[in-house]
């Protein structure tokens, strides 16, 4: 009887010492084109000309300045600010970031009508993606059709709010995206600073979660509006 074999022999093909050189260096330069590119590819701006500008509202008073010169050079119609509680509300004086930062375009020199905060609930995830889905009830509730819409956000969280607010509107509303610039740190040499590269790993590490991890809930449903019912939209004119 023929016993059965457990080991043969192959042959195994190594580089050589030029091999391992060329194989570093290819690496090395892969590596510094993709970090230079990262932050550029994280925050881009990609506006589809819509008549809504949807500000993010958690953004500090150097990325609401350039959402003012946003609108104003945009030619839009209507901003809409987002922003869920704010702790220590009593502190800052709004209950909401979508109210403060409403408040702050207002007395920034856009037109009070055309301002409304549409404030997310209190989450401890899923955050933009919820304030996505309170802007689509607000339109919904207020008997307006979005066709198109550009959203204003930080930097490198920008294509992540993209890709969220998409998810939220689905595909036939075309979402656009404004980054604001970064005053902590040089977009193109952003691993210099430990601001720099604290924030575009996290915000790309954010990114890789929502592709490959985050599940859309239906549409209405319990999980998709933390149990928030149309009609408790609240919107602050």
């Amino acid at each position: 009887m023929k016993r059965p074999v457990l080991f043969h022999r192959c042959e195994i093909w190594l580089p050589t010492i030029w091999g391992w050189l060329a194989l570093v260096l290819v690496g090395t330069a892969t590596i510094v084109i993709f970090a230079r590119n990262l932050n550029a590819f994280l925050a881009p701006n990609q506006p589809v000309g819509a008549s809504l500008l949807v500000v993010e509202g958690w953004m500090d008073r150097k990325g609401l300045d350039q959402a003012v010169a946003a609108f104003r050079s945009g030619g839009y119609e209507r901003v809409v600010t987002t922003g869920g509680p704010i702790e220590w509300p009593e502190l800052h004086g709004y209950v909401t970031f979508a109210e403060r930062a409403a408040e702050y375009l207002k007395q920034h020199g856009l037109a009070d009508a055309s301002v409304t905060a549409v404030p997310a609930p209190a989450s401890a995830q899923d955050r933009t993606f919820l304030s996505a889905v309170m802007v689509r009830e607000w339109a919904k509730q207020f008997g307006l059709t979005i066709n198109a819409l550009d959203v204003f956000s930080s930097g490198t969280h920008a294509r992540r709010s993209r890709l969220l607010y998409r998810m939220a509107f689905g595909p036939n509303v075309e979402v656009g995206i404004i980054a604001a610039r970064s005053s902590n740190y040089d977009g193109d040499r952003w691993w210099r600073t430990s601001d720099g590269a604290r924030d575009v790993l996290d915000q790309g590490i954010g990114l890789i979660w929502v592709k490959c991890c985050f599940w859309i809930p239906p549409p209405g449903t319990h999980e998709e509006r933390w149990a928030v019912p149309a009609r408790e939209v609240r919107v602050i004119e």
